[in-house]
């Protein structure tokens, strides 16, 4: 079985994380969607928060796996038999810190590959950021998050038009 892993810390899942979800099913066996700590980011929900979101935007898919994780993402996809580390790219700043982190697992454990996929053309521009100062100044999301996740940013920063 060719398992992957897509980490990211997801706050919140957009449609284009999702588009990147499906597309990957359709390359590995399974797809562990695994959602990070990491609070140097200073996430606006919480890691449960954030899974949750996940299952329920991908609820009755086949073959995926929602999970958190708090070690090196490399000892993560080796406990879980992977293959690959699938990581999505938009920009050539994306790119380049993509790139040293996949030659640091690289160096870490050179059995697990990673795999740059591109967003679909609708979604290039997408990301959490984005989403969460639209939504804090009441902007119309509902075409670029589940609309669990449309939902919650409404109840935290009042009504989205």
């Amino acid at each position: 079985m060719r398992i992957a892993v897509y980490p990211g810390t997801f706050d919140p899942v957009t449609n284009g994380h999702l588009d990147i979800m499906k597309r990957g099913l359709k390359i590995f066996d399974k797809l562990i969607i695994a959602v990070a700590l990491n609070p140097k980011k200073n996430p606006l929900f919480s890691r449960q928060e954030r899974v949750n979101f996940i299952k329920k935007a991908t609820e009755g898919w086949e073959n995926i796996i929602v999970d958190s994780f708090e070690s090196l993402l490399i000892d993560y996809a080796k406990k879980h038999n992977a293959i690959a580390i699938i990581k999505g790219l938009r920009a050539v700043s994306d790119f380049e810190f993509e790139l040293q982190m996949g030659l640091m697992n690289r160096t870490l454990n050179s059995n697990i590959e990673t795999i740059f996929m591109l967003p679909s053309e609708e979604y290039f521009f997408l990301n959490s950021r984005i989403i969460k100062e639209v939504a804090s100044l009441h902007g119309d999301i509902s075409k670029l998050v589940p609309p669990v996740v449309e939902q919650e940013l409404k109840e935290k920063f009042g009504k989205c038009k």
